[in-house]
């Protein structure tokens, strides 16, 4: 089952009081992120989150989900409806997520010969 877009734009009305969340839509499902982290997304009208130690500590009674069959457990956000607790989730995060990966470039150059190499 797809995530609507409607639970989308409420999740994204809770957030709101932060700068930079923005999503990418993914096979049905919306990576979200914060400043350019990876925060979590929605799946099947779910809320889950990475399971990093902030977000074990902020929500300890949370329970493990999986996003779609074969992926990691992430964990479910249950108080979606209490902005400052969502605010306050993503901010207590934000720290300990990893940097977004840098995309690789195809550089050139040209040989004697005048034809372009790919490094």
């Amino acid at each position: 089952m797809a995530s609507s877009k409607e639970y989308l734009d409420f999740i994204l009305g809770q957030l709101s009081e932060l700068d930079e969340i923005t999503y990418r839509a993914m096979m049905g499902e919306f990576i979200i992120y914060y400043c350019g982290k990876i925060v979590g997304g929605i799946y099947d009208d779910r809320l889950l989150v990475k399971p990093i130690k902030a977000a074990i500590s902020y929500m300890p009674t949370a329970t493990y989900e999986l996003p779609y069959e074969g992926a990691k457990e992430m964990l479910m956000v249950d108080e979606v409806d209490n902005r400052e607790f969502l605010t306050g989730l993503f901010n207590a995060m934000y720290e300990e997520l990893p940097a977004p990966k840098l995309k690789k470039t195809k550089w050139t150059t040209s040989n004697k010969e005048g034809k372009d190499h790919v490094i």
